[in-house]
Order: C-alpha cells, then sequence, then structure tokens
C-alpha cells in the first residue's frame, strides 16, 4: 500500500474497524472511505454493489461483522449467521467485481472445532464439531474465509483472512445483555466499585481459559498481514499466552481496585474449556503483539472510564 492507497475500512465505528483506522492514520495513509451503518447497509447487496461501483477502494479491511456475547450468541444464532453470511457475501463479490487489489477479513477464533488441539493450529479447521453456544456466527466466519480462499483460488486475486483470539479494548461492547467476557467484568466491577458492593458475580466456574488481545495490536497485525502476506491460506492472531477466567477475573479486580469477593455463577455456561490460538506462522513473518494483558486492561478501563455513558449502551457492528 502506498500513502495514497483509497482504503476501506469496514465497520470503522467498532472496535476492530475504529483501531484499524487509528494504526493506518499513525502510518500516514490519509485517502480511508468509512460508511456509518446508516450510511452504507452491508446486508443489502444493492447498496453494496453501488458503493464499491462509485468508490473502486484499492484496499479494503472487513472489519464489519454482528457480534456478541455467549448469551447473545445463543439467543440470537439464526441473526449471527444470516446477517454475518450476508455482509461477507456482499463486500467480497462487490470488491472483486469493482478491482480491489486487496482485501483483508477478519475472522474469530470460534471457527475452530470445541475439541481441537491446543493451541489451535490452522490446520485444525473443519476438523471436529463446533462449540454450540457460538455455532451460529462461526459457521458464517468459516464460509468467508472460505470464500477468500476460493476467490483467491478461482480468480487469482489476493484476499488474504486472519482468525484473531478474543479481542478487548477501545471502543468494546459494555452492554451486559451482549458483550463479551472482558468489558462485561470491566463493567461490572467499576459498578461494584463505585457502589460499594460487596461481591461481584462471574459467569460459569471460572475455570475455563481465554487467550486475550488489545485490539490495537490486531489492528497492527492486520497492517502487517496486509503488506507482507499473500495467499489462500488463513493466518491465526493471537496474544501467545491463554489465563483462566480466574485468573482474568482476578486481574481486572485488581486493576480497577475492587474491595470485595468474586462469586461465580456456576448455572450459568462456560463455553469451549479452551481456546488459544497458534499463532507461529505469523511469528514466523515477524510479527508479535506489543502490549501485555494488564497494559491493555488498564488501558482499556482509562477508556471506559472517559466514555463512560456511550460505553454502556454501545451496539458494536
Amino acid at each position: 500500500m502506498n500513502k495514497n492507497s483509497k482504503i476501506y475500512v469496514a465497520g470503522h465505528n467498532g472496535m476492530v474497524g475504529s483501531a484499524l483506522v487509528r494504526r493506518l492514520e499513525q502510518m500516514g495513509f490519509s485517502n480511508i472511505v468509512k460508511r456509518t451503518r446508516q450510511e452504507l447497509d452491508l446486508t443489502s447487496q444493492k447498496e453494496v454493489n453501488a458503493f464499491f461501483a462509485q468508490e473502486h477502494p484499492d484496499y479494503v479491511y472487513m472489519a464489519a461483522a454482528k457480534v456478541g456475547g455467549i448469551l447473545d450468541n445463543i439467543s440470537n444464532q439464526a441473526r449471527f449467521l444470516t446477517e454475518n453470511l450476508q455482509i461477507q457475501c456482499n463486500v467480497i463479490e462487490s470488491a472483486y467485481r469493482n478491482g480491489t487489489k486487496k482485501l483483508l477479513l477478519l475472522g474469530s477464533s470460534c471457527v475452530y472445532p470445541k475439541d481441537a488441539a491446543q493451541p489451535m493450529p490452522e490446520a485444525a479447521l473443519l476438523t471436529g464439531l463446533l462449540e454450540p453456544t457460538n455455532e451460529g456466527y462461526a459457521i458464517a466466519k468459516i464460509a468467508g474465509l472460505k470464500l477468500c480462499e476460493y476467490y483467491n483460488k478461482q480468480y487469482g486475486v489476493d484476499y488474504v483472512s486472519v482468525m484473531p483470539c478474543n479481542l478487548y479494548g477501545y471502543n468494546d461492547n459494555f452492554d451486559l445483555s451482549s458483550s463479551h467476557m472482558l468489558p462485561a467484568l470491566i463493567r461490572k466491577f467499576h459498578e461494584a466499585k463505585i457502589g460499594s458492593a460487596d461481591t461481584v458475580t462471574v459467569w460459569g466456574t471460572g475455570k475455563v481459559y481465554r487467550e486475550l488481545l488489545f485490539v490495537d495490536d490486531l489492528a497492527d497485525a492486520c497492517v502487517f498481514v496486509a503488506e507482507n502476506y499473500s495467499s489462500a491460506d488463513f493466518l491465526n492472531v493471537g496474544y501467545g499466552e491463554d489465563f483462566t477466567i480466574a485468573q482474568i477475573a482476578q486481574l481486572v479486580k485488581d486493576v480497577i481496585g475492587f474491595q470485595g469477593d468474586i462469586v461465580y455463577d456456576t448455572a450459568k455456561p462456560d463455553g469451549m474449556f479452551r481456546k488459544i490460538v497458534d499463532s507461529g506462522k505469523i511469528r514466523a513473518l515477524g510479527w508479535k503483539p506489543k502490549h501485555t494483558l494488564r497494559e491493555g486492561i488498564e488501558l482499556t478501563y482509562n477508556w471506559y472510564v472517559r466514555n463512560i455513558d456511550r460505553a454502556k449502551g454501545r451496539d458494536v457492528p
């Protein structure tokens, strides 16, 4: 990419999309195309076709998706599947028809089987059953990365996919009805602290493991991949270490300064026992994350406190 390239960041108001815009602007890219959900409905084939025919972006970062936490996924499997399929099919096809030079698709580590060997290598894809609690979203993301692979092989384009581990950071979704685990913990501990509560309740047993990557590190990885990697084979992007939910909850508690106790609601689902990705391929290319988990949580909490009113009810695209 040169500094004058026209770059479309789909989902620029979301956590990943806004991090991509920050990273690109830091690197001196100024011709960044953005559209809000109100300006461009990515589930509408007609609107997406018209947008690409008008703008002809040179590069596309596909960070737009319908995302949510375990409760939201369980309750809305059909919507997670259909909306994400529509977004991916519309954007990938329109990019191809309008000469986009390179497209990068954001996937998710939930594409891997629930019983995959740990750490999960890229080769584990489609080798077993998916975790039922987010199966709809996972199937959509598998379809997206396979679309990129097939377009590369059939049409000779340069579309790449990255599969990040669990993400957190600025512009995350802190709505407790739809958020992921870490932003939910940040909100719960913050509200417990300012409300002088005695306890904070955490879903599940606390014994399952999660790998967490600060979103600005993912954005850095995406730009690195776009500039240094061309292949039909997708890449994992992870932190390189995982932690139990209990360890993560304790770390959030320490960062926020909550003095009470942590209570685990074991009637609530845990999800997969462990899901750490094997990031050996991208590490071999020369990329690694810059922020420790504690540093990332501190930055995210500081952002949350500064933006608390809109962060509480944020509906992440």
